[in-house]
């Protein structure tokens, strides 16, 4: 085991084209953060790309480091010029660990503390080949490279299933319900506020100390993923100072949170009583509507109501739109067979995706990076 600089075992690839055409080409776009097999590129596009790479070399996002955007090329293509080509130099690293190395978080901070520029920060070669970590000899790399690959595709087939997890959950809804906003299984369908009471929000003067700060959960639509449930706390709290001088109102637990403008169409369900900002729309079902299946309804529906969405800076879906729109309203035992099937893969996809990280954890320590 040896400490050594990238640099000195992976070289940039640098090499050009005079013309794209018919070639596949790589955006920063097709990247996706923290996976390190690339999925995802354009054909037959107009482009002015002329960097190009070949196939199993690393394509590393420089602009905006902190998006964790590297994976391996499985072709020969061009690319982005804000995409780093970076290969391993064989007589002294195996290849096939070098994706390993630069998709790691160590290698992202690194990344990131090198970067320059304040709106888009980009980090060059020149920075990332002193990147300094320890590398076994060529036959230990060997036999890490197989370690490492068997348990990226035990990662894989976890993330498969999960994946297999939302899709029956899809299917299963509009198995039971159609389209909820076309209802067509003929359910009851009524407006918004006929099933539900609707609750705005609003943000307390950010320079009045005396309204932060405070043991009263806000939210704001940054804290929510497309993967968020059930939400118990807030990154920010406000006073009661800052919700009387806002004019907010609470809302209880079981309330479906819809965030319409900065993006529309985050969904969550509140585990608590909580505030929110003007980012928005929150619905407290009604006795004709349980919060489980509203809350899938909007994430189902998401891109119709980005559609009802107006303004130029950014989209945001009024209030008196919502008012206007109609949802399939099924028998409540419909509903909470709906709700018991989502709860159980929802505890089906926890499970996976402790494995998925724990697996992760094995693939950090595998790489045997001193962390200093």
């Amino acid at each position: 085991m040896s400490k050594v600089k990238l640099g000195e075992v992976a070289r940039e690839y640098k090499a050009t084209v005079k013309s794209s055409v018919g070639m596949p080409t790589v955006g920063l776009e097709h990247l996706i953060p923290g996976e390190i097999l690339l999925e995802y590129w354009d054909e037959g596009k107009d482009n002015t790309f002329t960097k190009s790479f070949k196939k199993g070399q690393m394509l590393f996002g420089r602009r905006r480091a902190y998006l964790k955007k590297a994976a391996v090329a499985p072709f020969d293509g061009v690319c982005s010029g804000d995409i780093t080509v970076i290969e391993a130099i064989p007589e002294k690293m195996n290849t096939e660990l070098l994706p390993f190395i630069i998709q790691n978080d160590l290698f992202f901070d690194y990344a990131v503390g090198k970067s320059a520029g304040s709106l888009s920060p980009r980090v060059k070669w020149e920075s990332l080949k002193e990147y300094e970590f320890d590398l076994p000899d060529l036959n230990q790399q060997n036999d890490l490279v197989d370690l490492l690959k068997a348990a990226y595709r035990t990662k894989k087939a976890y993330q498969n299933l999960i994946t297999a997890t939302d899709n029956l959950v899809k299917s299963q809804f509009i198995e039971m319900f159609g389209d909820p906003i076309e209802n067509e299984k003929g359910w009851k369908h009524a407006l918004f506020p006929e099933v539900t009471t609707i609750v705005l929000g609003s943000t307390p003067r950010t320079n009045k100390a005396e309204y932060w700060d405070g043991n009263i959960k806000w939210i704001s639509p940054a804290e929510l993923t497309d993967e968020t449930f059930y939400v118990y706390d807030t990154v920010k709290h406000i006073t009661e100072a800052g919700v009387a001088a806002a004019g907010l109102k609470p809302f209880p637990a079981g309330t479906v949170i819809f965030s319409t403008r900065a993006p529309i169409g985050k969904t969550a369900i509140a585990g608590c009583e909580m505030y929110c900002n003007q980012g928005f729309k929150n619905f407290i079902c009604g006795p004709e509507l349980r919060p489980v299946y509203l809350y899938y309804l909007l994430k189902v529906k998401k891109e119709y109501f980005e559609r009802l969405g107006t303004g130029t800076t950014f989209k945001e879906l009024s209030r008196g739109a919502i008012e206007k729109i109609s949802i399939s309203v099924p028998p409540l035992q419909m509903q909470d067979e709906f709700e018991y099937l989502y709860l159980q893969s929802d505890k089906s996809k926890f499970e996976l995706k402790q494995a998925v990280e724990k697996i992760d954890n094995l693939i950090k320590s595998l790489i045997l990076q001193d962390e200093n």
